[in-house]
């Protein structure tokens, strides 16, 4: 009777664990592992299909899991500055741990690998966004006229920024990319707002932070760039508008501008056949003069 007690308490206390993997997600990645001898994983397909069935395995017992991305190069550097034997499972566990708290994770919700993987990808490249942003805003110093620290102002800047094209723009669903050709790398962050009941907009905080972190950026460095936004409502034509990064703000895109951005392919540069039921349109007034640069540098 004891032994079922032990079991009962065992079972339920393994619902209560959280716990995280580490995801290979790609071949790649999966080759570099397979270095170390106590990997023991032939075949990334079979790899993935393991895992996918272990993360089934605890949802249905009750388990909640977190899949983060697994990067063999940071593991070999964390191994080699924490001094642990990288051929060990007990090694990856640990980093497993640590990637868990400080790197790109997803909860598992249930979907598929196929799906969790792109979206586990693009948190990865979110964040790593946000980092490099972050850092080198924090580089920019204090303004050497009024000894202003820049990249706080430049944050506030755009944070107010973003407050005023979301009060103006109509109501919907809003996508928004930002856009900020910073030296040596250009960087680009996505924004999905949608309206709720009683006016409230709703924001994902990671995006939202990720998304004023680049305008910032931009805003600081008087980088080439822009901001582009999409409203999408029921009964009424998408509409398309956008600025320019300038000066100490934005600058209002023409309807031809915005046009030329959205049907004019990034990559290659070829026309684009425009959607129809789109309106490519002017921005609505923010509500400001134009700026004047602050800081002069």
């Amino acid at each position: 009777m004891a032994h079922t007690d032990d079991h009962t308490m065992r079972r339920v206390l393994r619902r209560e664990i959280a716990g995280t993997i580490g995801l290979l997600t790609d071949e790649q990645d999966f080759r570099a592992m397979r270095r170390y001898r106590s990997f023991t994983f032939d075949d990334h397909t079979t790899y993935l299909q393991q895992v996918e069935a272990l993360l089934r395995t605890r949802a249905a017992l009750g388990g909640h899991t977190t899949v983060a991305l697994f990067d063999p190069e940071e593991y070999a550097e964390y191994c080699a500055d924490t001094g642990l034997e990288p051929d060990a499972p007990a090694s990856r566990a640990r980093f497993t741990a640590e990637i868990g708290t400080t790197g790109a994770t997803l909860p598992y919700d249930g979907r598929p690998l196929a799906e969790l993987v792109p979206a586990l990808v693009d948190e990865a490249v979110r964040q790593a966004t946000w980092e490099y942003a972050s850092t080198l805003l924090t580089r920019l110093g204090p303004c050497a006229t009024c000894g202003e620290d820049m990249g706080r102002a430049a944050f506030a800047r755009a944070a107010g920024l973003l407050a005023r094209i979301l009060d103006t723009a109509p109501p919907g669903s809003r996508h928004l990319v930002c856009s900020a050709s910073t030296t040596p790398e250009s960087l680009v962050a996505v924004l999905h707002a949608d309206d709720e009941e009683g006016g409230v907009t709703r924001l994902e905080e990671a995006e939202a932070l990720e998304f004023t972190t680049v305008l910032a950026l931009g805003i600081a460095t008087r980088s080439p760039g822009g901001l582009v936004m999409r409203t999408t409502a029921t009964g009424v034509p998408d509409r398309v508008y956008g600025w320019r990064l300038r000066a100490d703000g934005l600058e209002p895109l023409t309807a031809g501008e915005v046009f030329d951005a959205y049907c004019t392919d990034a990559e290659s540069g070829d026309l684009i056949a425009p959607e129809s039921g789109v309106d490519y349109c002017v921005p609505p007034d923010l509500g400001e003069e134009g700026p004047e640069p602050r800081h002069r540098h």
